[in-house]
């Protein structure tokens, strides 16, 4: 980087700045979302290749930018997004000149006609977007030995903070954003891939309720739990990405649920008393037993910090179900019949139509694409791709029930608690397959550096609840932590 006052401002300022501070310099004359995209790219060149989060780089970021610079000066900023630069998991439709690859080389050639329409709600927020993130390949459903954060087109994702496992399968996603190589960035959850690269890399995830936030344009895994999300080092970067990207839409019915919010003030969300007068639950024999000592030891330290917020903690809350009851066999139907309307509805230029397709590509280039083989694709085009089997029929209503009416719900209601609180990624998947929303919140780390997180999880479009609880918590604890120095 050539600009002095550039560098100085990038290393005094830019590592761990949230969202408002940027907008306020914007406003001021300060700096310009031209110059913040520059110390962006400057970033991911220089650090990038240490962590392989960033697969790609918008070409016309710095113009986009420089236009919306023009656009603030005339008429004023669009959104507390304006000029921001943000990044995207490489499974959303950018009708630009990025590719959506969902991480396989089989779409490394992919171009989509348009963008998705998350996105387009980005870009009307006055979003700069900087590039694509790398991602667990086909978000983590080509193989079970597959490594979180692995794709053949973008390689092995990285923890900033070491040795340790980066999440997936919006690995790239978490990571960019510990890392300080964006201003935050959208993930995909099915089960987990928002919740888990969250904690594992100190940042806030939220995984909104299904229904929230819409799907077109997103390369899908199941069509009943797939749910974009933010990524960012702030619960208050994670709710001004959020409320941008909710909204209906026409080509994802369940959207018109998100009315419930219409007119909501979300800054209202962001209240340091949230937690007082709330009962928050703890299932402790969902993660007893798995949670290592030195994790039990680090959660039972955060629940005191919640109590030291007002919330009052409900012990030893027994869910009925275990996460390992809920299973594959929905995601495993579901996959074929996602991937296949996808894929049948991209441009004609691209060569790859079905699943099947994928298959036969990586089978044609095994050194390339079949590090950690396919069995998990192969498994689910042996599937029908119409739904129609008692199999998945039968499991669908019984996840559904289970983690819906058995675990979640009757937990709420009996325990007359308003969220359950989890260590880690445990007990994630009983919101992902019910289709409600969690979110994370840094929570410091381990002795070996590990970051640490907690996650919160409510009933069904409760999202302002909490992300209440988490900013509550978050102003008391302070728990982010930076990567160690490159």
């Amino acid at each position: 980087m050539q600009n002095e006052r550039l560098q100085r401002i990038r290393d005094e300022w830019l590592e761990e700045a949230p969202i408002r501070e940027m907008q306020e310099l914007m406003e001021n004359g300060n700096i310009t979302a031209e110059e913040m995209t520059v110390m962006y790219l400057s970033r991911i060149s220089e650090y990038g290749r240490n962590v392989n989060a960033v697969l790609e780089v918008n070409p016309e970021a710095l113009q986009i930018a420089r236009q919306l610079d023009y656009e603030r000066r005339v008429k004023g900023a669009r959104s507390p997004l304006h000029g921001i630069p943000i990044l995207l998991k490489d499974n959303m439709d950018t009708g630009d000149k990025m590719h959506t690859s969902c991480g396989s080389l089989a779409l490394a050639g992919h171009y989509a006609a348009e963008d998705a329409f998350l996105v387009k709600k980005l870009r009307e927020a006055g979003a700069v977007i900087l590039g694509k993130a790398n991602m667990t390949e086909w978000a983590n459903f080509m193989s079970d030995k597959m490594t979180n954060g692995y794709s053949s087109r973008g390689g092995q994702v990285k923890s900033p903070y070491g040795q340790f496992d980066c999440g997936g399968s919006s690995s790239g996603s978490a990571v960019a954003i510990a890392a300080n190589l964006a201003a935050a960035s959208v993930g995909t959850e099915t089960t987990g891939s928002i919740i888990e690269p969250a904690v594992q890399n100190s940042l806030v995830g939220i995984k909104p309720t299904v229904g929230a936030i819409s799907r077109t344009g997103v390369i899908p895994l199941s069509m009943t739990q797939d749910i974009p999300g933010p990524l960012a080092r702030t619960v208050e970067d994670a709710l001004l990405m959020f409320r941008e990207m909710i909204g209906e839409d026409q080509s994802d019915p369940v959207t018109s649920l998100s009315g419930v919010w219409e007119g909501r003030d979300w800054e209202a969300s962001l209240d340091r008393n949230a937690l007082k007068g709330t009962r928050i639950g703890v299932a402790r024999n969902i993660f007893e037993n798995e949670a290592e000592s030195e994790i039990l030891e680090l959660f039972d330290r955060k629940l005191e910090v919640l109590k030291a917020c007002g919330a009052e903690i409900i012990e030893d809350i027994d869910l009925g179900v275990m996460e390992n009851d809920l299973g594959y066999d929905v995601l495993m139907h579901e996959f074929k019949a996602a991937v296949n309307a996808y894929l049948g509805r991209t441009p004609a230029s691209n060569p790859i139509r079905t699943l099947s397709d994928v298959i036969e590509f990586n089978s044609r280039h095994p050194e390339e694409t079949l590090k950690f083989g396919q069995n998990m694709l192969e498994q689910s085009d042996r599937t029908s791709g119409t739904l129609t089997e008692r199999a998945y029929l039968e499991a669908l209503e019984r996840n559904r029930h289970l983690s819906s009416e058995v675990a979640l719900e009757r937990a709420f209601r009996e325990h007359n608690i308003t969220a359950l609180v989890f260590p880690q990624s445990h007990g994630l998947s009983f919101g992902a397959a019910a289709g409600y929303p969690g979110v994370a919140v840094p929570a410091g780390k381990t002795e070996e550096g590990e970051p640490f997180g907690i996650a919160f999880y409510g009933r069904a479009f409760s999202e302002p609840l909490l992300i209440g609880f988490a900013y509550a918590f978050e102003q008391r604890e302070q728990g982010r932590v930076k990567p160690p120095n490159e």
